[in-house]
């Protein structure tokens, strides 16, 4: 069963200022894959990202863990530094493929600066805030998730065929 993290990075969301959408929007799409341990909401502050990510990553509470929001160009967007300052490894291949099969449907997708990365034994994985672009970007990399976690649990270790 993989155990999946849901932080929403909105100041909007984070003051009930804005309903989220994208948070509960990926949760419904994740259940077909394991279970939502965790979800929260915060704002754009990156020392509070980083603590979240670190506790969900170092205490063991996550498998994967989605962000969902703080990726653009705003100033205040800082999911990717946030996600880069606690991962030891990064697993570009992931925020490649999502800004690879997004550019079919907006030119904006270059503007992405969604990554991903593992600590410890949790994949950290960078999503657009918007629930439509979230949902469109998990589906290019859902396939990998059950090889993904297996992998990091030390589970497997063959990729061929």
């Amino acid at each position: 069963m993989i155990r999946f993290a849901i932080l929403t990075i909105s100041d909007k969301a984070a003051a009930g200022l804005r309903e989220d959408a994208s948070g509960p929007a990926l949760a419904s799409f994740v259940q077909a894959y394991g279970t939502v341990c965790h979800m929260a909401v915060l704002p754009d502050e990156q020392a509070r990202i980083e603590q979240a990510l670190r506790t969900l990553c170092d205490q063991d509470r996550a498998d994967v863990i989605l962000t969902t929001g703080g990726t653009g160009f705003a100033p205040r967007d800082v999911t990717p530094e946030a996600t880069a300052a606690v991962c030891t490894r990064m697993a570009p291949g992931l925020g490649e493929a999502m800004r690879a099969a997004s550019l079919a449907i907006t030119p904006h997708a270059v503007l992405s600066r969604a990554i991903a990365g593992i600590r410890q034994r949790s994949v950290i994985i960078n999503l657009p805030g918007s629930p439509k672009a979230a949902i469109e970007c998990i589906r290019v990399i859902a396939g990998t998730f059950t090889h993904m976690v297996e992998t990091l649990r030390g589970q497997a270790y063959e990729c061929g065929r």
